[in-house]
């Protein structure tokens, strides 16, 4: 979900148990000061339900566990308590069966949107237009799910769902708040996870949404070099990679560029048009060639400025006027509000074409919340509260956290000092049969796929060409809630993992 800090919610989350603090609480306050540990009631033991899907003709009969796992500092002390979700298919132990360990993003999002949304065994419907926060909770069973041919670990960070830090809140931003850290102490989770489960020998894969893939890189490099377990195959959804690359403001085309044909996709499809590669190619083109030379040339080259403002008019579907204005540099915020200014409505920065109607229509900036996240946070959150608490029955009293703004204004990391992309060059060098599967959907500004493009053209050969795959849909970042996006990514995912 969320991109570290570029991206706020209407409402504040409260930072799990971390302390008595709420999330507006400064580490000089006395209460984020002291330990928590006495502060925490203990965890219950896990919990476990034999549960029933259905998939592609065929019924599943699996376990459902949901427990803690510790956290500790290099003394022995626990820190922290991680929540994890598994799902592990009955019958006999089969050597050969993977298990992949899912993480959403943010930082600051709970597992729930992959788990309850993309590819856990049952599902409830958010992120595509006419969702709404007052829609039914109850989940049915999830048509795209990987569970027929992995087993299934959802893990939620400090601070996200029902984890929770034991330590004050400034020590909890040195242990658990920033890149390096989340890689180390979430590694040492999946580790912790497969020995406690005698998984250890099982082909192993990974999963990451948004921040989440962000992550993806950077866990299978740790694990393979620090606490030597092999990652067979990692997939990313709509991943961030990148930060320091495309920073740079006016003085780099790359904010631009790598948005631009995420604008045009959305445009396309408002036109009722098919999103393919077929169709994508002529504003790919045009973004790796003649909009970098025209940028290059200077706002004061009147005529390399007049053609960006033509052909960025053209694939937007936005006013001349207003890209003129822009001197053909859209920001996507800015693309948001006058796409639809006119509706009186405002799109999403997860999917333009998913939008709502704009409280403040006549402020100079959007004042609202983000058409999708505001929609999507009551049902998830409500499913996945009562599937843990009644259907499981890890009876917790907490808030369970699915989006805190909390961690998020805490990372210490900001968007244009941080990549995975060194990670992810080593990883794919440490395993020559390593795969990777990258996906994304077309009308993502948050994630826009084209920035996974140019990361993947930019890869040196590395064996077999094949093994690093980008795959487009239409749909925004959850494009998995689009029913034939889902049920494309199903068969490509499965492909990876040899089972198609």
């Amino acid at each position: 979900m969320r991109i570290l800090t570029v991206l706020g919610l209407a409402a504040a989350m409260a930072l799990g148990s971390l302390t008595a603090a709420s999330a507006a609480d400064k580490p000089a306050d006395a209460a984020a000061a002291k330990p928590a540990d006495s502060d925490l009631p203990p965890f219950p033991a896990d919990a476990t339900v034999k549960q029933v899907t259905h998939v592609a003709g065929k019924t599943l009969n699996y376990t459902v566990t949901v427990g803690s796992l510790p956290v500790r500092d290099d003394k022995g002390r626990i820190t922290a308590e991680v929540v994890f979700t598994a799902y592990v298919l009955d019958g006999p132990r089969n050597p050969n069966r993977p298990v992949t360990f899912a993480f959403n993003g943010g930082p600051g999002a709970a597992s729930v949107y992959l788990n309850l949304g993309a590819i856990g065994p049952k599902r409830v419907q958010f992120g595509a237009q006419g969702d709404a926060p007052s829609d039914s909770a109850v989940l049915q069973d999830n048509p795209f799910t990987w569970l027929d041919f992995t087993d299934l670990v959802f893990i939620d960070p400090v601070g996200t769902g029902f984890s929770r830090s034991r330590v004050s809140l400034e020590e909890s931003k040195k242990a658990f708040f920033g890149v390096d850290q989340d890689i180390a102490y979430l590694s040492r989770i999946v580790y912790d996870w497969l020995l406690k489960n005698g998984r250890m020998t099982s082909p192993k894969y990974i999963t990451g949404e948004s921040y989440g893939g962000f992550r993806g890189p950077r866990l299978t490099h740790y694990l393979q070099t620090e606490l030597g377990v092999g990652i067979n195959g990692v997939i990313l959804v709509s991943p961030f990679f990148d930060g320091t690359s495309w920073s740079g403001g006016d003085f780099s085309p790359m904010p631009w560029a790598v948005t631009l044909p995420s604008m045009a996709a959305a445009n396309y499809e408002r036109q009722g048009k098919t999103l393919s590669p077929e169709q994508m190619a002529e504003v790919e083109q045009y973004v790796r060639t003649e909009f970098l030379t025209d940028f290059m040339a200077g706002r004061t080259n009147q005529a390399a400025l007049e053609r960006i403002i033509k052909r960025v008019t053209a694939y937007t579907g936005l006013d001349e006027a207003v890209v003129r204005q822009m001197g053909g540099r859209i920001d996507s915020r800015a693309y948001l509000r006058e796409l639809y200014r006119r509706e009186g409505r405002i799109g999403s920065w997860y999917d333009s074409n998913v939008t709502a109607w704009d409280p403040y229509p006549f402020a100079p900036s959007q004042r609202s919340g983000d058409p999708i996240l505001d929609a999507l946070i009551a049902p998830t959150t409500s499913a996945m509260v009562d599937f843990v608490t009644r259907i499981v029955g890890w009876k917790v009293e907490a808030r369970y956290n699915a989006l805190s703004d909390a961690v998020n204004n805490a990372w210490e990391d900001e968007l244009p000092t941080i990549e995975a992309v060194s990670a992810f060059r080593k990883s794919l060098a440490n395993d020559p049969k390593m795969k990777v599967l990258i996906v994304h959907g077309y009308d993502d500004l948050s994630c826009p796929y084209f920035a996974s493009r140019i990361v993947i053209d930019q890869l040196p050969p590395m064996g077999n060409p094949g093994r690093v795959q980008l795959k487009v849909y239409p749909g925004g970042h959850m494009f998995y809630s689009r029913p034939d996006s889902g049920a494309t990514m199903r068969r490509d995912v499965m492909a990876l993992y040899g089972a198609g």
